[in-house]
């Protein structure tokens, strides 16, 4: 199945410019810091979906990178955490990112099933 069909690859690429976006307005000392660090996990979701999609010798390699790109899900929320703490994002934006974000590690959940 070509990764460009996975609703979750459409939904976690979508989420990742977006949270680009976001942290562009991040304070200039946080650019290589935070900032860096949430682009870094939400760009990780959609490149690990797509290597093992465009490697799948065996199901095993594909649920490798399908888990390593739940991490990275998780990693995100954990970011996202921070940025809402220190209130460089507003409750509503972190709220609408993290539902997202959790919604993104149900479906890589679901695809990984598929693939067990």
């Amino acid at each position: 199945m070509p990764y460009h069909n996975l609703d979750v690859y459409q939904k976690s690429y979508a989420l990742a410019l977006d949270v680009h976006r976001v942290t562009l307005s991040f304070p200039k000392i946080e650019q290589y810091g935070l900032a860096q660090q949430l682009r870094n996990s939400t760009k990780s979701i959609p490149a690990n979906i797509v290597e093992g999609m465009g490697k799948q010798k065996s199901k095993r390699d594909v649920t490798r990178f399908l888990r390593v790109a739940l991490g990275s899900c998780d990693e995100t929320r954990m970011w996202l955490d921070f940025a809402k703490d220190l209130e460089y994002i507003d409750a509503n934006k972190y709220k609408e990112l993290y539902d997202g974000y959790c919604e993104i590690g149900r479906m890589l959940r679901g695809v990984m099933k598929r693939f067990s």
